[in-house]
């Protein structure tokens, strides 16, 4: 697994976390998109959020790597997430948010298509999935034009913020594809 790692394309920077995303990163987890569809836990605090940005940066147990979607005109800004965990035997998992003022812009699919490509190429990863909440068509949009087909519905497979088990819809790329 590499140490450091930028991956760019046009408009994009996906860059490691850094312990100054802390606030941006608390900001982020007060967003009621970001609360129901990604939640961090109840009761965050700034302490808790450097805790959370040192985890995100710590990729040596191999099985994740996480990278902060970042402004390329100005890297401290943070616009967003992008981790794949569940590294195993060649799969794994990926997963997003983007904040408010970034969303509509294509920055999570952007994202999710590079950070995919890496994966493939300097991972050696096979296949990676990408479940997100059938309430939550958004992340459809972002699955859809970041390559990744639909198989099918996961029958209340996840608890998300609000506290209830959600369908989730599966997608998934090959690096065959």
């Amino acid at each position: 697994m590499p140490d450091v790692v930028n991956l760019t394309g046009p408009g994009l920077l996906l860059r490691p976390w850094q312990e100054g995303d802390a606030p941006a990163a608390l900001d982020a987890f007060g967003d009621p998109e970001i609360a129901l569809w990604n939640p961090q836990g109840d009761g965050l605090d700034l302490d808790a959020a450097r805790q959370w940005v040192r985890r995100r940066a710590d990729w040596s147990n191999g099985t994740n790597v996480a990278l902060a979607l970042a402004d390329p005109t100005d890297p401290a800004v943070l616009l967003g997430s992008v981790s794949l965990h569940r590294i195993h035997d060649g799969d794994a998992s990926i997963g997003y948010w983007v904040v408010p003022a970034a969303r509509g812009r294509g920055l999570a699919s952007a994202a999710v298509a590079r950070v995919t490509a890496w994966a493939f190429a300097e991972l050696g990863l096979h296949r990676i999935e990408l479940c997100h909440a059938v309430g939550n068509p958004a992340s459809c949009r972002v699955a859809e034009r970041a390559g990744y087909l639909a198989e099918g519905t996961l029958r209340q497979s996840h608890r998300y913020g609000d506290g209830r088990r959600h369908d989730e819809h599966l997608h998934a790329r090959l690096a065959t594809d």
